[in-house]
């Protein structure tokens, strides 16, 4: 589904790491109005790592487990702390 952005690694890592703690991972085109129902949102990049996002317009969302787990969880696979086989 990567036709709008760039699949890079560190997205594809942590969609590895999401499905490694057991998130269920959908890719897919959402709608604007679909915000409403998020209670958190991240983005992910090379420089951005794992970075929660706090707001979007007019959408408010809070840094919860899926956002702070990745974000702890990333961090320690890339400083060499975590295997991802760990996980699993």
């Amino acid at each position: 589904l990567a036709d709008c952005f760039l699949n890079g690694l560190t997205r594809q890592t942590v969609i590895d790491l999401a499905r490694a703690r057991g998130f269920e991972v959908i890719e897919r085109h959402i709608l604007p109005e679909e915000m409403t129902q998020f209670s958190e949102c991240f983005i992910t990049g090379s420089a951005a790592e794992v970075t929660p996002v706090s707001e979007i317009g007019e959408y408010r969302f809070t840094p919860g487990n899926v956002s702070l787990s990745l974000m702890e969880d990333y961090s320690q696979l890339v400083r060499g702390k975590l295997k991802l086989d760990a996980l699993v």
